[in-house]
């Protein structure tokens, strides 16, 4: 149970995008289209999962004063190892990505995750943390992807979805149309989130309520 609730945090109560708002850059640079935004998330879910195991790994024995360095280090090298893999087998999309893949090293969900969990947890649970964290942000990228896509090139995945008659909206694949779509989504999350805290509450209620008439009546 307690893996389950590490591997679904990062998918909606703590969403690194629309939840936590971090890793923006890549988030508001790549997502004009969705392969970038799948290539991306799924580069930052490989480095985010490898390099927290390795600092969940060596946490007992990590002195506190080097820490920063070695989380460093750790992340730099997946971030080589995804960069290299995607020059050689995804050269198309490295082309369109390898300054963001680069920026992998300083991306905020992954130093927050590897200080504020990788290096307090055990490695199985920092693994389904890092994984749900990755999915995650993957998802979001997706998201706001496919809305930026569909609407400005009338395409998914480059496939033509939109009727010959439809007019792109070219702001939404320009960096206005990043920010104008991350924000009504933030808002759309936050929403939704009230919503449910709304329902719960009123469940709450009813349940003290029963539990309140059935003392009464006995």
């Amino acid at each position: 149970m307690g893996y389950l609730v590490d591997l679904t945090r990062g998918l909606w109560r703590e969403n690194p995008t629309f939840r936590m708002v971090v890793g923006l850059c890549p988030t508001l640079a790549v997502t004009n289209a969705v392969a970038n935004g799948i290539a991306m998330g799924l580069a930052t879910t490989f480095v985010l999962i490898g390099s927290t195991v390795i600092i969940s790994a060596l946490r007992k024995i990590t002195p506190e004063k080097i820490r920063m360095p070695i989380f460093v280090i750790s992340i730099a090298t997946f971030t080589t190892i995804i960069a290299m893999l995607m020059n050689a087998y995804f050269l198309s999309l490295y082309n369109v990505l390898k300054l963001y893949i680069s920026l992998i090293v300083v991306n905020c969900i992954i130093m927050a995750r590897a200080e504020g969990f990788a290096s307090k947890n055990p490695v199985i649970n920092t693994f389904f943390d890092s994984l749900g964290m990755g999915l995650g942000f993957t998802l979001a990228l997706v998201i706001i992807s496919t809305v930026r896509e569909i609407l400005g090139n009338g395409t998914f995945l480059g496939i033509q979805v939109m009727p010959d008659s439809f007019q792109p909206v070219l702001l939404m694949v320009l960096p206005p149309g990043a920010f104008l779509t991350l924000g009504l989504l933030i808002g759309f999350f936050n929403m939704m989130t009230a919503l449910s805290a709304k329902r719960k509450g009123a469940q709450k209620r009813r349940a003290v309520n029963v539990d309140e008439s059935a003392v009464n009546i006995g």
